[in-house]
């Protein structure tokens, strides 16, 4: 999971270390930002709580006017007309802490989803590539062809003035086979994958 050299390994470390840390904070910033939004639905559970209780107290005091002889029946409308508005009255305080619990959910994942897509999609993806890389160049570097087959790719890849570095002649003497160019171009190949060069033999 980490390179073989302390400075490579030691910035990969910190590195995964940054990226839990970030993920971790967005996900409490979700888990906020959620709970700030809940709380627009406090009115909302008032208004439910107060409009079922005046609707119950209106029921109940129908119920009892009904009972008067001969006018009760009158007297009981305007109770249960009263007592049905109160109960509309709930059911909008409920339907408001139900679009608040949505919006609080669905802010919350956006808040989370755009720094988990940046570590799904571009931290992860290096990452995995550079430990696949690695754990190869790991296990060729101590095979004779597997040497060469590193040497190759640092031909391929590595930069024009890191080539130019290890001798003017470098590729020409891979071509003929020089032990020291192919073991020097693999050792660059290796360094660039923060490993260390093969022990020798």
């Amino acid at each position: 999971m980490y390179a073989d050299r302390l400075p490579t390994a030691v910035r990969q470390l910190l590195t995964d270390l940054a990226v839990v840390l970030w993920v971790y904070a967005w996900i409490r910033a979700g888990f906020w930002v959620n709970d700030m939004v809940e709380k627009l639905g406090v009115p909302g559970q008032k208004l439910q709580e107060a409009g079922t209780g005046i609707a119950g107290n209106l029921g109940d005091i129908g119920g009892k006017v009904g009972r008067v002889p001969l006018v009760g029946d009158d007297l009981t409308a305007p109770f249960n007309s009263a007592a049905g508005a109160a109960s509309q009255l709930a059911e909008a305080g409920r339907q408001q802490q139900e679009i608040v619990g949505k919006l609080a959910v669905t802010m919350a994942l956006l808040i989370v989803a755009v720094p988990l897509a940046l570590v799904l999609f571009l931290w992860l993806p290096r990452r995995l590539r550079w430990m696949r890389r690695a754990g190869v160049a790991a296990v060729v570097r101590e095979q004779p062809a597997g040497r060469d087959l590193l040497a190759l790719r640092a031909l391929a890849g590595r930069p024009l003035n890191e080539l130019a570095a290890l001798g003017p002649d470098i590729a020409q003497s891979w071509r003929n086979g020089d032990a020291d160019a192919v073991e020097a171009l693999a050792a660059l190949e290796l360094r660039d994958l923060g490993l260390r060069p093969a022990k020798a033999r």
